[in-house]
């Protein structure tokens, strides 16, 4: 059972097939060129259909993050660790028309106190392309510190490391 989270915007929750088609439009753009896109429909399929496999194998993973007041998803959010991963991850990506309104610093929150409080996390990193400077500012925002960088084909990455005490 996918536990629901709940920021005073956001409902950070499963994936469903309503979805898909904001869930593609963001994969088929340059806009998922820091999270590894662009891509097409049908890797954007298996990439949805991913997530909810590492969530059955880990306990946890990435959410759709939807508005509160209803509507279609403006992005994703979530814990993150796949084989060759370094340590379990703080994931976010806010759609680039939802971009700049503290959606992203919301979601993350939730997901780093649902991760420490819930499931008894000590360590989160945040694994970020150098160039992609709104997530490197939201980490630095939410206290973590960049602690060196490592290679994560095909990428190489900078680790920020997040303080669990908050």
């Amino acid at each position: 059972m996918t536990p629901i989270l709940h920021t005073d915007r956001l409902v950070l929750r499963e994936f469903q097939a309503d979805d898909f088609e904001p869930y593609a439009a963001f994969w088929q753009s340059e806009a998922s060129r820091m999270i590894g896109g662009p891509c097409s429909r049908a890797d954007a399929w298996r990439r949805m259909a991913m997530y909810a496999g590492h969530r059955v194998l880990r306990g946890y993973g990435i959410w759709a993050v939807a508005p509160r007041a209803g509507g279609p998803i403006i992005g994703q959010a979530g814990l993150w660790f796949p084989e060759a991963w370094p340590e379990p991850e703080i994931h976010w990506a806010i759609f680039p028309a939802h971009q700049g309104q503290g959606f992203a610093t919301e979601a993350a929150r939730e997901i780093r106190r649902h991760a420490r409080d819930e499931l008894g996390f000590t360590r989160l990193v945040s694994c970020i392309e150098p160039a992609n400077t709104a997530s490197v500012k939201l980490a630095l925002r939410l206290g973590a510190v960049r602690e060196g960088s490592a290679s994560l084909p095909p990428r190489v990455m900078d680790i920020y490391r997040h303080d669990m005490g908050f």
